[in-house]
């Protein structure tokens, strides 16, 4: 069984243990014992995780705010809704209209070394077909010191392709406005998947993993990346956004549903995604 799994009953011994849990992203690393529905066991995560979210200790309906994040909208929603893999649960609900955005919004972070590592499980519903290269992103990290904003979760449309794939990219520093795609990713629509990220400042490296699987095509780093001939260098990260943005007008389709849930930061990777 997937480690991600929500388990289906709790012992009243395990439940006790459970309503003493924060319910909702921490500033402190998660203690030992037993998770919440629908994340790793504290027993196996990294003493690193700084932070949590899996939505089941939320109240159902619109969300603006939580411990520890708030929200980025604009022609946007998102809503805390039963899980809809067949597991019990609630998860987040991401919607947006036309090139609109919704996002949580994890600020003041401080990853020790400028590094850390990020898992969640998604699901998009499906992805634009129209114009030729749309662009989306799902993971955005940046910081204040530095315009860089550094996307290790995005994609775009390849009409020379016919379809949409994964690819890390970047906007507003140095090297430009860029997505490094690759067709050996390709972007399955309205099927769940446990996605990880790496974010390494030793050579501003970018690391996507695909259900445990390393995307090694998407990599990118201080000299290996989709911009310009300059070097690639992360900002200092204090904020990290997840959730979806489309960028151009009149898409196709003309809104999008994401769902999330189960995220982790750490220093750390945190695992859960091997079946």
């Amino acid at each position: 069984m997937p480690l991600l799994r929500k388990a289906a009953a709790a012992l009243s011994a395990t439940a006790a243990v459970l309503l003493a849990i924060p319910p909702t992203a921490s500033a402190t690393p998660a203690p030992q014992g037993t998770a919440p529905h629908g994340t790793a066991p504290y027993g196996t995560a990294p003493h690193g995780t700084f932070v949590r979210e899996s939505f089941d200790r939320l109240p159902l309906g619109a969300i603006s705010a939580g411990r520890g994040w708030t929200t980025d909208t604009s022609n946007g929603t998102l809503t805390v809704e039963p899980s809809t893999s067949g597991e019990p649960g609630r998860e987040l609900r991401v919607h947006t209209e036309g090139n609109g955005r919704a996002f949580l919004a994890f600020s003041d972070l401080a990853p020790p070394g400028n590094s850390y590592w990020a898992r969640m499980r998604l699901r998009v519903d499906a992805f634009p077909t129209a114009p030729d290269w749309a662009h989306w992103t799902i993971a955005e990290a940046s910081g204040s010191d530095s315009p860089t904003l550094v996307r290790p979760l995005g994609g775009q449309y390849a009409p020379t392709d016919k379809g949409n794939f994964w690819g890390v990219g970047s906007d507003l520093g140095p090297t430009g406005d860029w997505t490094a795609w690759k067709t050996s990713a390709p972007a399955a629509a309205a099927k769940w998947q446990c996605v990880e990220f790496h974010l390494d400042a030793t050579d501003n490296r970018v690391t996507v993993y695909l259900d445990g699987v390393e995307q090694s095509d998407l990599t990118v780093s201080t000299k290996q990346h989709g911009g310009t001939a300059d070097d690639f260098v992360f900002p200092t990260f204090d904020k990290l956004k997840l959730g979806w943005q489309l960028y151009q007008s009149d898409p196709t389709p003309s809104s999008y549903d994401m769902r999330l849930d189960d995220i982790a930061l750490s220093t750390r990777r945190v695992g859960g995604c091997e079946s």
